[in-house]
């Protein structure tokens, strides 16, 4: 059955509240909050001023979730940690009380030099997860940072802090992720990912999926273990959302790379639902119903996250899309292209285009994302300006044909809004753009052309495309349409179907990527190779192979 079809699985209240206040306003008005736990900016009252539980009664690891940092700033790095003796319990094996943990911060992996040290609450509202924002630091650090409990230590974690505003760093190195679903395979593109030197890492989007995992882990086929049967469901409720992180984040390769690196983060629509569009579900059924959903999703998102406070959702709302800066050197635009989008034309899937698909009025990111994300490069004295973001922004046919079909879930599907968008960076003057982009479970290499209907029209930007972790199995190196897609995308620089990540170095000269794949994800212990390098120059946008 689909979510909207099967019964309501969301706590009476929450459907009550819906009903009263109508779509959007019921996680949002002040009665409402007041009866939702999860829909307030902080604990409710009551349970937080309850008796604390002694951290000295934890008798099992509480750190099985492991730490991770996130959002770095010129002066302040975000720290996370999650407590959870037996993470896949819905109470993660902790009483309905809050937990004090202390944390440090140290010049060296061995804790000799401590730069700070603290204590944070770990409240049950917030399923025992810890946002620890150290300020006050210096620019351009790389620090050591860990967590207690009890007499638990967590794992360390290795985290940095972003240039001043006005310095010129000689370079930067990105890591680019996406698209992990737990059940198509091991995470072991993040082990060799934890063992890269790179600066920071973007995940842009599928960080999670709803669908059920069996007792096995699907295509991990474990023979060692036996998965709890409520993770056989999809995920709808607060509780699902939960558990569902603690299951992937339980991965000790994901777990590695976390402690190896900070992460950016952005969602794209597993972490709720597959191709949602703002407040429709993928089944096009009651808004009122997904609307509960999704708060339960985003609620979750940001509780497993290491995202700072502005990013903490009030019910169905997060503000995620937010902009970082490396110096001079680099601007990201980290975008949101599910939240706030026009529902997809044509009942989504690959269409042909038309007067639906190309109305002006149509949004992927609604109307005052695209001004921020424009006013921003307007002010922006960055060398390199970055959009971290979801869906493939570069046409793409899939077929050789006038005309060809497109995706209506990529911003192929809302040609009105990408051309707002390359107009914007026009306009501002953008000579060095760079798009980041997940979702499509494969490699691609873009050379953003102005006006894509004319294959020599001015190229003005890269977009450079992730593979997936793990979803879509293990894949191949040239799939069945690699052939066809070369030919019907002159613009199309690059394709691989296999596994893998992106490395990206941003220098004041150049920019280089790093398709790095592996060949298998089925089964654990797979090499890692890169299958090409390109690089695109400063102030002369397209892509050149390297070797």
């Amino acid at each position: 059955m689909t979510p909207a079809a099967r019964p309501s699985q969301q706590a009476p209240e929450l459907r009550a509240a819906a009903r009263h206040f109508g779509r959007r306003r019921f996680l949002t008005v002040t009665g409402a909050a007041a009866a939702l736990a999860f829909a307030v900016d902080l604990p409710a009252a009551g349970t937080a001023a309850a008796a604390e539980y002694d951290a000295r009664k934890i008798s099992d690891d509480p750190f099985t979730l492991g730490v991770a940092s996130g959002d770095p700033l010129p002066d302040s790095v975000l720290l996370w940690t999650r407590l959870a003796p037996e993470p896949y319990q819905p109470d993660g094996g902790l009483p309905a009380q809050r937990v004090t943990v202390h944390w440090e911060l140290a010049h060296d992996a061995a804790f000799r030099r401590i730069v700070r040290r603290g204590t944070a609450p770990a409240h049950p509202e917030f399923s025992h997860t810890v946002h620890v924002e150290v300020s006050h630091l210096p620019a351009d650090r790389v620090y050591f940072y860990r967590f207690r409990a009890g007499a638990w230590l967590s794992p360390t974690g290795r985290t940095r802090t972003a240039p001043q505003p006005g310095a010129r760093p000689a370079s930067l190195t990105l890591g680019a992720v996406s698209c992990q679903a737990y059940t198509d395979g091991y995470y072991t593109a993040y082990r060799h990912l934890a063992e890269e030197d790179v600066d920071v890492v973007f995940h842009l989007g599928d960080y999670l999926y709803e669908y059920a995992v069996d007792a096995t882990g699907n295509h991990r086929r474990y023979t060692d273990r036996t998965l709890p049967a409520h993770f056989a469901r999809e995920t709808v409720t607060l509780e699902d959302y939960r558990l569902r992180y603690a299951l992937f984040k339980s991965d000790p390769d994901l777990m590695a790379a976390h402690a190896a690196h900070p992460f950016v983060v952005t969602w794209d629509n597993h972490e709720t639902e597959n191709n949602y569009a703002d407040d429709v579900p993928e089944d096009n059924g009651s808004s009122e119903e997904f609307l509960l959903r999704r708060a339960s999703a985003y609620r979750a998102y940001w509780e497993n996250q290491p995202l700072r406070r502005p990013q903490l959702p009030t019910g169905s709302d997060m503000r995620l899309y937010r902009r970082l800066h490396w110096g001079r050197l680099a601007q990201f635009d980290i975008l949101d292209t599910r939240q706030y989008r026009s529902d997809q034309a044509y009942g989504d899937g690959w269409q042909y285009p038309g007067p639906e698909s190309e109305d002006p009025a149509r949004t992927l990111t609604g109307a005052a994302q695209e001004r921020w994300l424009i006013d921003g490069w307007r002010r922006s004295r960055a060398l390199w300006n970055v959009v971290p973001q979801q869906v493939t922004f570069s046409r793409r046919y899939n077929t050789t044909a006038t005309p060809s079909k497109v995706s209506m879930d990529s911003w192929d599907g809302y040609p009105a809004s990408r051309e707002r968008i390359l107009a914007g960076a026009e306009a501002a003057g953008v000579e060095n753009l760079m798009v980041l982009t997940g979702d499509v479970h494969v490699h691609y290499a873009f050379d953003i052309k102005r006006d894509f209907a004319d294959p020599g029209s001015r190229t003005v930007g890269t977009e450079i495309v992730t593979t997936s972790v793990t979803s879509g199995r293990d894949g191949a190196e040239r799939p069945a349409n690699w052939a066809t897609y070369r030919a019907a995308n002159p613009h199309l620089k690059f394709y691989d179907g296999r596994r893998g990540y992106v490395n990206v170095t941003l220098g004041q000269h150049e920019a280089r990527a790093d398709f790095r794949t592996v060949p298998y994800v089925t089964r654990p212990g797979a090499p890692v190779t890169t299958a090409a390098s390109f690089v695109t120059r400063a102030g002369s946008p397209g892509l050149e192979p390297v070797g």
